[in-house]
């Protein structure tokens, strides 16, 4: 499985401070919060006027938190005005057919958030997220993650990732540089 680890300790990583890092960045600039608490991750676009758009995470988990924010930074404008970007969900338990499709729009997110994690300082894992089934994530698809992380070291992350990564590595003081060398080579369970 694909693991990132660094220094520092696990207190040391408070989905309060990744909400005050994105509300400082995006609340205003994109109507756009990030927001703990719910039992299943979630964004709800705006639908009245003075209302702002919200990135929901799991409970107060650190690495939901990162994950919603990448498909957040990934999700065009027009994607942006939808519940959930419209994207297709099938819950744990999925067939291996929907499991294919899940895994191949969650490459780019995954990537975006192994490269928030090593900003913030914190370890990472390739999740296949479907637990019921019994499975373990797939080495090809681990690889895919590590290959997209690759692309964005070389090529850049899309605007908003790239502001949100370089605030995590400010707030948590770890390199601002994005380099392909600092990810490693995937080690699988």
């Amino acid at each position: 499985m694909l693991e990132q680890s660094f220094s520092l300790p696990a207190e040391s990583h408070c989905c309060d401070d990744l909400i005050t890092i994105f509300n400082r960045l995006f609340a205003a600039q994109q109507n756009t919060v990030l927001e703990k608490g719910a039992d299943e991750p979630l964004y709800k676009p705006a639908t009245e006027a003075g209302e702002q758009h919200r990135v929901l995470f799991r409970h107060d988990y650190f690495a939901s938190a990162l994950h919603e924010v990448a498909h957040w930074c990934i999700a065009s404008a027009a994607r942006r005005v939808e519940i959930d970007y419209g994207y297709w969900y099938a819950p744990d338990g999925r067939t291996a057919q929907q499991q294919c499709k899940f895994e191949q729009a969650e490459i780019k997110p995954q990537a975006l958030e192994w490269i928030f994690a090593q900003a913030a300082g914190c370890d990472f894992r390739v999740s296949n997220d479907n637990l019921a089934a019994g499975e373990t994530t797939s080495h090809a698809f681990e690889m895919a993650v590590h290959r997209q992380v690759l692309r964005y070291c070389q090529r850049g992350v899309p605007p908003r990732a790239e502001c949100f990564r370089r605030a995590l590595a400010e707030f948590y003081k770890t390199s601002i540089n994005l380099h392909a060398v600092s990810f490693g080579s995937p080690q699988c369970a």
